[in-house]
């Protein structure tokens, strides 16, 4: 296994303030200039080496570079595949869907039309919406506090961060948000509370064409569903003529156990959005689930320009054939979860009340701290000693951990012995300000 090695100092980048837009974030958190990528490591300009937690915010399940993913997509370029096929019959697509329908959707007992959208989860939720509308002819969508679901003006109204949505400079409607599972302390059950509303005919609540969730908050803090919460849910979706939307657009793929975050619930939903980790390499591919009976856009009703990525489809059924044949991922990422868990639960113990608790599920866990200022200290501090990790949550207080699914037990360890010195030395300062 590699050390990790980061680089002492910043790169230069003149060209990138001269040219690119301030909207950048992720240059800031890590400013470095990196130049390849291999498994969970990436590395700079300078030859520094980071064990990655971030994994391209869920787009990298299986590491940077597979060298299965990158073979398949080197032999389809050395032939000449079709880059781009808009919705073109093409063979990259067919055997994309072939090994879908053969690795995830029959092993799994589901029924579902597959829709390429356009190459974003903003898309695939924007196509989501716009469907459950058409199909019940309402318009209200009921979507959770804390939720994110992307950055275009339909997805940013169901995303709850305020600062995304004041990004949008114009009114996000069609959206009610509703309290998520432990929004208001343990002693609330949120799910009662919505179904009170919804039965309410003076509370002011629409009714609705579609309940949007996501099974774990990512970016909204790693909150977790329990499947009693998540099935209640369900149940008020079908009770009130209303359909389920789940995102899996961070947790699929894998990423908290089984292929879908859903499957670890119960749940089966009528919608599902699907990105990131789908072509396996990092390719940009986006797609929306639906049962068949809700597939009535008209031709050409939805569409997009590089819903056709030939490339993605590529990669995308190599990860399939390598990964989802078989049982043997989900193993490992139990294994690695809880192994994962138990670390971050040892942190939070150990660290009262600086920390609060661990949470989460598979391979997408996390720790929140009291304070976003304190969290992004240990970042600091952890991506100084070769380890890139982000915050999520409402003040970016939870240290999130988004390591590769395929990463190996030593290098998941040694990450979590960074991020445990870093944040052992933060509070020693912080304690000692205390004092002082």
């Amino acid at each position: 296994m590699p050390k990790p090695s980061p680089s002492p100092d910043p790169p230069d980048t003149a060209v990138f303030d001269r040219v690119e837009s301030g909207v950048r974030s992720y240059c800031r958190l890590f400013p470095r200039k990196f130049v390849r990528g291999r498994g969970a490591w990436l590395y700079d300009a300078a030859g520094g080496a980071y064990l990655d937690f971030l994994s391209a915010c869920g787009s990298l399940n299986y590491g940077h570079n597979h060298p299965v993913l990158k073979a398949a997509l080197l032999d389809y370029l050395e032939q000449d595949g079709l880059a781009i096929g808009l919705d073109l019959h093409t063979e990259a697509k067919e055997r994309f869907l072939a090994e879908f329908e053969r690795s995830i959707l029959r092993p799994r007992g589901l029924d579902y039309r597959l829709m390429c959208t356009g190459p974003t989860g903003a898309n695939s939720v924007e196509a989501a919406l716009k469907l459950a509308r058409k199909v019940t002819g309402r318009h209200n969508v009921i979507a959770f506090t804390n939720g994110f679901h992307g950055m275009s003006l339909g997805a940013l109204a169901a995303t709850g961060d305020r600062t995304k949505r004041e990004g949008a400079a114009l009114p996000l409607g069609g959206i009610t948000r509703e309290g998520f599972e432990g929004y208001y302390g343990p002693a609330i059950d949120t799910a009662a509370l919505l179904e009170r509303r919804l039965a309410d005919p003076s509370s002011g609540l629409d009714k609705p064409a579609a309940i949007l969730l996501e099974t774990v908050q990512g970016e909204g803090g790693v909150n977790a569903a329990s499947a009693a919460w998540a099935g209640r849910i369900a149940q008020l979706a079908r009770a009130e003529g209303a359909l389920l939307i789940v995102d899996e657009i961070q947790t699929g793929c894998g990423r908290t156990g089984r292929f879908f975050g859903f499957e670890e619930l119960g749940l089966k939903p009528d919608i599902v959005t699907l990105a990131k980790s789908l072509s396996g390499l990092g390719l940009p591919f986006a797609a929306t689930l639906f049962r068949p009976e809700l597939d009535i856009f008209m031709p050409g009703q939805h569409n997009g320009t590089f819903r056709g990525n030939c490339h993605a489809f590529v990669t995308g059924e190599a990860a399939l054939r390598q990964f989802w044949r078989d049982d043997g991922l989900e193993r490992e990422v139990a294994r690695k979860g809880a192994l994962l868990a138990a670390r971050l639960a040892a942190m939070a113990a150990a660290h009262r009340p600086f920390v609060r608790r661990a949470k989460g599920r598979g391979m997408l866990q996390g720790i929140e701290l009291s304070s976003g200022a304190l969290a992004a200290q240990v970042i600091r501090l952890a991506f100084a000693r070769g380890l890139v990790i982000e915050g999520s949550g409402p003040h970016d207080e939870v240290l999130k951990v988004m390591a590769p699914l395929v990463i190996g037990e030593d290098e998941l360890m040694a990450g979590l012995d960074i991020l445990q010195g870093a944040l052992e030395e933060v509070l020693v300062r912080q304690r000692r300000v205390a004092v002082e």
